[in-house]
């Protein structure tokens, strides 16, 4: 699937993808700054996409860590299963709110989410937010962008502490909240 496709597939599901355009590379950056992949062992990324987070984080983990890669649009998963063949990158087509169904009683260092929280109903983002923040194991982190600092105290009722950083090096800016 080429770059147009996965524009066409970004445009077309706009409610799903909550995005004007794929992450740039500064905002992926920002993103895993605030972690230390070196020795996490597993990894959860919510909101694929086109990978671009996806390759961020396989070009820093570590050769023994598992990345579970979650994405609704089969269109994506499609495109992100030829793109990371590797045996530890396993591209999951279902919605982030299933993530205990995959972890098999596993505890996450990571999450990397992408997902738009503005457009997913409430009872679907809270489900979402509850199964992540107990996931994580007790040094875990959970990493969102989002578009808007609102969202911030959406992310305080379900984490002890949420921090921000901001980047104006994506279309749009972009805050990075990181929730422990």
């Amino acid at each position: 699937m080429g770059k147009s496709d996965l524009l066409f597939e970004l445009y077309s599901n706009l409610s799903t993808t909550g995005a004007l355009t794929f992450s740039s590379k500064s905002l992926v950056n920002k993103m895993l700054s605030f972690s230390d992949l070196s020795n996490a062992k597993l990894i959860v990324e919510m909101g694929g996409g086109d990978g671009s987070i996806t390759q961020g984080i396989v070009d820093r983990l570590a050769p023994d860590a598992e990345l579970l890669v979650f994405e609704i649009s089969t269109s994506f998963c499609e495109a992100m299963e030829k793109q990371f063949p590797q045996e530890n990158v396993k591209i999951i087509n279902d919605s982030a709110e299933n993530i205990h169904l995959y972890l098999e009683g596993k505890k996450v260092d990571y999450i990397f989410s992408s997902l738009p929280f503005s457009f997913i109903s409430p009872e679907i983002r809270d489900e979402i937010l509850r199964q992540s923040s107990s996931a994580l194991n007790s040094s875990g982190y959970f990493i969102q962008i989002c578009y808007s600092y609102l969202l911030k105290n959406l992310f305080k009722k379900h984490f002890k502490s949420v921090s921000s950083s901001f980047t104006l090096k994506n279309l749009p800016p972009a805050f990075v909240m990181v929730c422990k």
